[in-house]
């Protein structure tokens, strides 16, 4: 067995892995950019295109070996577009880190193997399993996907997790520096800090798959019977600390719906639209990772959503302090926004901040639902927003370093970058305001999609706009 289906534990070693990918590549493509000169221009476009091509499909190696939180900044990275490279090659980068959601090199069975026994007391897989098929068919940060068939049928997805993994994540938590460094490599546009320490969190979290059934038994109770979001269901007898067991979804990966016609991608969009930023108000409850290797088209036009390792739940108090930043912004009223940010925990001090620059930096940010008219989602966009949010050449930079995070908003703030980063993908073209006025003041829904999902939680006797509704 090669040494290259082993993950390095040691944090010398990725440390070495991660300085390799940064420093190395990059040394190699400016040597590129040296040699050029004298070259014809159409030669140094393809040897330049040639190296950034063998860069990304280094990258990809090296991170898809490693797992674990390097992993998943590459994963990341994959569906934001990134402007430390030229634009004629961007689609080389994305399409090579696409395959760390969908084509991560898995470990050989050999290996993970001995998860399922060591999960299950040594009981044989034949004899909890009708079929189990050795070859995984999906790889991500911290475990791999197995199809396999129950004893009575049906057909399940195994997520195992990776032997090793665990020291794996150590080190990696340890190589803070390194990470950072890869992070503002990746997108130098992006707080890298702020990301690693957002890594650290949830990868940590995602190691207990207990913890991910139970999150995922709360998601599919909750869209049990929704007319298009669909949570698989757990087979909870099978599920241990390092196996997860559910139901297993067919359809279409993101790579895919990217090729759908324009209104299929909008509405595509406008389910994860709805599924992720609306169920912090119908279920007070969301999944804070939303990258596209979350989300499955299914034949009938539903969307699964996967992978519930990092979710967060909110109290009723929570929901109507957001409630009512959208509403101080939507009214463009800057004093009542100043005091909503304040009682978010974002402006400690009011006074010092000039009220109508927080409400345009709002703007910036969230203009995309907050402006009351169709607005395509494009990549450009999406750069502006996290340039608006974390870059030291925004023109809100000196407002930013004034603003703070509270530790209660970070995951929301993440899962929101997260959604129109991947409308962006699509391209994804709605009046994003006037759904999300369905869940602030209890508009009539404003579209087909609405019409379908209001009728399903009236028939549930679930309230729409819990809080701010009732105090206006």
């Amino acid at each position: 067995m090669s040494d290259d289906s082993k993950i390095p534990k040691g944090r010398i070693r990725r440390s070495a892995k991660l300085g390799s990918i940064v420093g190395v590549q990059g040394a190699r493509y400016a040597g590129t950019k040296a040699a050029n000169v004298g070259r014809s221009e159409d030669e140094s476009k393809e040897r330049l295109e040639q190296r950034h091509l063998e860069t990304a499909m280094k990258m990809v190696g090296a991170l898809g070996q490693m797992k674990g939180a390097a992993m998943k900044l590459g994963q990341f990275a994959s569906f934001i577009d990134t402007e430390f490279i030229p634009e004629e090659y961007r689609d080389i980068y994305q399409e090579q880190l696409a395959k760390l959601r969908t084509d991560a090199p898995a470990m050989p069975w050999e290996k993970v193997e001995k998860v399922l026994e060591e999960e299950y007391d040594g009981e044989p897989v034949s004899e909890l399993f009708a079929e189990f098929e050795t070859e995984a068919f999906a790889a991500a940060s911290i475990g791999q996907v197995h199809r396999a068939e129950l004893l009575d049928g049906r057909a399940v997805a195994v997520k195992i997790q990776y032997p090793g993994i665990a020291e794996a994540l150590d080190a990696d938590l340890r190589n803070a520096g390194t990470l950072v460094r890869l992070a503002r490599a990746l997108a130098p546009g992006l707080d890298a800090k702020a990301i690693a320490e957002e890594i650290r969190e949830r990868v940590m979290e995602e190691l207990d798959y207990e913890y991910e059934a139970q999150n995922q038994r709360t998601f599919s109770r909750a869209y049990r019977g929704h007319p298009f979001i669909y949570v698989p269901e757990v087979v909870t007898r099978l599920s241990r600390r390092r196996v997860l067991v559910t139901e297993l979804v067919s359809g279409r990966g993101f790579e895919e719906i990217k090729e759908l016609p324009h209104e299929e991608r909008s509405r595509f969009g406008e389910i994860v639209f709805r599924g992720s930023i609306g169920s912090m108000f119908n279920v007070q409850h969301f999944n804070a990772d939303p990258h596209p290797g979350n989300y499955i088209l299914m034949d009938d036009g539903r969307v699964a959503f996967l992978d519930f390792g990092m979710t967060k739940k909110l109290d009723r108090e929570q929901i109507l302090l957001e409630q009512r930043a959208f509403d101080a912004a939507s009214r463009d009223d800057p004093e009542a926004f100043r005091q909503a940010l304040h009682d978010l925990g974002f402006v400690k001090k009011p006074s010092k901040l000039d009220a109508e620059r927080l409400l345009e930096h709002m703007g910036a940010v969230g203009g995309w639902y907050i402006e009351d008219r169709e607005i395509e989602i494009t990549p450009r966009r999406v750069m502006k927003i996290i340039e608006s949010t974390h870059d030291p050449r925004s023109e809100f930079y000196e407002l930013m370093r004034r603003e703070s995070i509270p530790a209660e908003e970070l995951m929301g703030r993440r899962m929101e970058i997260g959604v129109v980063a991947v409308l962006g993908q699509l391209r994804a073209k709605r009046n994003w305001h006037r759904i999300f006025r369905e869940w602030v003041y209890a508009d009539p829904p404003a579209t087909e999609l609405g019409r379908e999902e209001w009728e399903y939680f009236e028939e549930r006797g679930l309230k729409r706009a819990p809080g701010l509704a009732e105090t206006l």
